[in-house]
């Protein structure tokens, strides 16, 4: 019995891969018919405690390079092993020679999908020692332009991370305001600094020439930065003050010089014009950082860590004009291709992203500001570097300060980041990859398996991650390129799917993970239906529907949901035709039309009332964090607490309001604890301190733990709103209840102590009868 039970609480098991159909359609027509498209979500580097570390280089076949996997067919008299991808004859090297039915390596053990090799270390293959990999750089970039109080908020941050950093950590400052300022810690006798023009676009090899790090032409810092080093430095050089090592030092040796020179670092001086915004050059800022760490030795992992506070006005990669009375692009200016700057502005991050991906290197943002700062032009280099990005509202507000440091720690709340990965997808003959939607980039690798239809970075089998983590999620879109309807039962009714992963954990060491699922090839539709995931079909909807919004111009989200979802509903409901009370959905369905009825409701599809900014930051944490987040993010999870019962799930409704209730919404980007107007008024009245309450204090005190669990294991960190009904911030909470009581029905739905909400949006139950009425509908 406990076998179905892990299946619940851990759907994607050791393979870390979960798939809107678990039985595939065997040709292209029955395929399309399917509505939802064949889709697998891969978590690439899951940790999993049955995870097995092969401390040897991997078995590859000589014809399609797959790796030696538990369902190759093995000839153990023969030694040889015959690749499930292209049925080639591979013989086993002489150190396989002992192997046997009963004494196989770990990675033909059918219980293992999924292993992980390590593979030499390139500086020291013999054994590896973590003394001599290749240390990770910290780019740090702080934005000037703000007033003193955020700049202190910031500025502690900075202090606090530095210090969690492992000492081996190179670390790199700038900032900037009108002008960049790039810091020379290795120059301890005072503080030096290089100062760039705001205004100016700066190429990488102008960067490094200003820098005194330009390769030919220079004698000096030629052969340091092409001299591979030995030493635990990540950068070549000859000794501590040269090349590149003048910028970049271990962070054991320059914490008090970072920390006495943010101590003296003060507010931009360069005077603003009355009714004009502070010249902020952000373009120019990370130009000078990717253009820096381009000295450092290939193969390095970097991030550049931008704490940014406003828009840019000044230089490539403006948002806005210096002008206060022009606003920034809004939804509406973007449709009406009234934002002057934004193409511009997207051209620059997207030549920028591609830039850190030739380097390997990752670009994070932290953004806090009351105002836009261009997540939506950035959004393009952070997806393409698998950079991670924080919005909040100040540099003091818990939301940046608890993600800000989350990156840094280790232990249980690591978010385990790796640098340099690089995904490559194998698949049986008559599979096709259309692409990935996710934090990646293609690297146009051309083979057989490549589809002709792109989705997202596409037209290739490998694909670049310069930044990943062990919560990081990528939507692979497959086709099926069989024209035929070959008898399933035929020579193979399994298919088989290869990801290898190889990429440099955050101690430096390379690793190679490969995970190979097997499926079955079906005819007919009871097959499909018993397979078929409803999350994870809901999240490559919503993350399908996000990118047609963006690639699509006068894409109707709404319209294409509802379309798909009444086809799907036609072809696997049961019902008599025109009898919509007749309709039956199966119960692998059953949650999908309510999934949908969220998504069309939820911040992806609505944008009115979101800025750009939001948008492109709810869309890149959705193309990357792991279904069961998604999730969440598409439908909020409710939690209902009363003095008679124990905490219980609820109905994502207006109805589970009650004046004795207390509600704990999680909707991913915040956690909301609803007080109904009984408990918020003894609350006030505060009974909980009162000794013959207890009870009382106790529940109240239960949605707060439950909301800190919630808050402790997410990145980015969650804003907790603690408010009461009918007061101002319970709009948090009716915005995403299902609305089945409103102004227009409310003598009907009313009970007492619950509460109506003012829209003239459709309700769940009505959403699903015009469904039922239009599925039966005779085609």
């Amino acid at each position: 019995m406990a076998a179905p039970e892990l299946a619940q609480t851990d759907p994607e098991g050791i393979e870390g891969v979960r798939m809107t159909w678990l039985n595939w359609p065997r040709s292209k027509v029955e395929a399309s018919k399917c509505v939802i498209p064949i889709a697998a979500s891969i978590q690439p580097i899951r940790p999993h405690v049955d995870l097995q570390i092969l401390p040897y280089a991997p078995l590859r076949c000589k014809t399609c390079s797959a790796v030696l996997n538990p369902f190759c067919r093995v000839d153990f008299t023969a030694l040889i092993w015959i690749c499930p991808f292209c049925f080639q004859r591979n013989h086993f090297p002489h150190h396989y020679s002992s192997i046997s039915q009963t004494n196989l390596p770990a990675e033909l053990y059918p219980n293992f999908p999924s292993v992980e090799y390590l593979i030499p270390n390139y500086q020291n293959p013999q054994n590896f020692n973590p003394a001599v990999a290749p240390s990770p750089i910290y780019l740090f970039i702080l934005d000037t332009c703000m007033i003193e109080e955020e700049l202190e908020f910031a500025k502690s941050a900075l202090k606090r991370a530095i210090g969690m950093l492992p000492d081996n950590a190179m670390v790199g400052f700038i900032s900037y305001g009108t002008q960049v300022q790039v810091h020379e810690l290795g120059f301890s006798d005072m503080s030096k600094v290089y100062v760039f023009r705001g205004s100016k676009d700066m190429s990488k090899d102008q960067v490094l020439e200003q820098l005194g790090l330009a390769a030919p032409g220079s004698r000096r810092a030629g052969p340091a930065i092409q001299k591979s080093g030995g030493g635990p430095s990540p950068v070549a050089g000859a000794g501590p003050n040269t090349g590149i090592n003048r910028f970049l030092l271990p962070a054991s040796e320059c914490e008090y010089t970072l920390n006495s020179l943010l101590d003296e670092l003060v507010t931009d001086q360069w005077p603003i014009a009355p009714g004009n915004r502070a010249l902020r050059c952000t373009g120019v800022a990370l130009s000078v950082a990717a253009g820096l760490l381009g000295a450092s030795t290939a193969g390095t992992g970097a991030r550049i860590i931008a704490l940014v506070g406003g828009p840019c006005t000044e230089g490539p990669g403006s948002i806005v004009s210096k002008d206060l009375s022009d606003p920034v692009r809004s939804h509406k200016d973007l449709d009406k291709d009234a934002a002057p700057f934004f193409k511009k502005a997207v051209h620059f991050y997207d030549e920028l992203g591609k830039q850190l991906v030739s380097q390997g290197h990752v670009l994070d943002v932290f953004a806090s500001a009351l105002d836009q700062v261009g997540i939506a032009e950035m959004k393009v280099s952070i997806e393409k570097t698998g950079g991670l990005v924080v919005l909040a509202e100040s540099f003091g507000h818990s939301v940046f300060k608890d993600s800000f440091k989350r990156i840094f720690e280790d232990g249980e709340q690591s978010l385990g980041l790796s640098f340099n990965g690089t995904l490559e997808i194998n698949c049986s003959k008559d599979i096709k990859v259309q692409g990935i939607i996710g934090p990646c980039t293609s690297l146009e690798k051309k083979g057989p398996a490549v589809a002709s239809t792109v989705i997202g970075q596409g037209n290739t089998t490998a694909w670049k991650m310069c930044g990943l983590d062990k919560s990081t999620c990528l939507t692979v879109f497959f086709d099926v390129s069989s024209s035929e309807k070959s008898d399933p039962a035929g020579p193979n009714p399994q298919l088989y799917i290869q990801f290898l992963t190889s990429y440099q954990s955050s101690d430096g060491q390379m690793r190679l993970r490969v995970t190979t699922v097997t499926r079955r090839w079906v005819v007919g539709n009871e097959d499909l239906v018993q397979g078929f995931d409803q999350e994870v079909a809901a999240v490559v909807m919503a993350r399908l529907a996000s990118y047609k919004m963006e690639m699509e111009e006068g894409f109707d989200a709404t319209r294409w949901l509802d379309r798909n979802l009444i086809r799907l509903c036609s072809k696997f409901g049961e019902y008599r035709k025109d009898d919509p009370a007749s309709f039956t959905l199966n119960s692998c369905f059953s949650l999908f039309p309510q999934f949908m009825f969220n998504l069309r409701r939820s911040q992806f599809v609505q944008v009115f009332n979101n800025s750009p900014d939001e948008t492109a930051y709810f869309r890149i944490l959705l193309n990357r964090e792991t279904i069961s987040n998604a999730v969440v993010m598409i439908q909020p999870s409710l939690i209902s607490y009363a003095f008679n019962s124990l905490p219980a799930p609820a109905l994502l409704d207006v109805q589970s309001i009650g004046a004795d209730r207390i509600l704990l919404l999680d909707s991913y980007f915040s956690v909301v604890i609803f007080h109904g107007m009984t408990i918020a008024q003894w609350r006030n009245m505060g009974y909980q301190n009162q000794p013959e309450h207890q009870g009382f204090s106790m529940l109240l005190q239960a949605p707060q733990d439950d909301a800190q669990l919630i808050i402790r294991d997410r990145f980015p960190v969650p804003r907790l709103v603690v408010c009461d009904q009918h007061g101002s911030q319970a709009r948090f909470l009716l915005a995403k209840l299902n609305p089945s009581a409103t102004y227009s029905n409310a003598h009907e739905m009313m009970h007492t102590g619950s509460d109506v909400i003012f829209t003239d949006d459709v309700s769940l139950q009505v959403f699903i009868d015009h469904l039922q009425r239009l599925a039966v509908q005779a085609s």
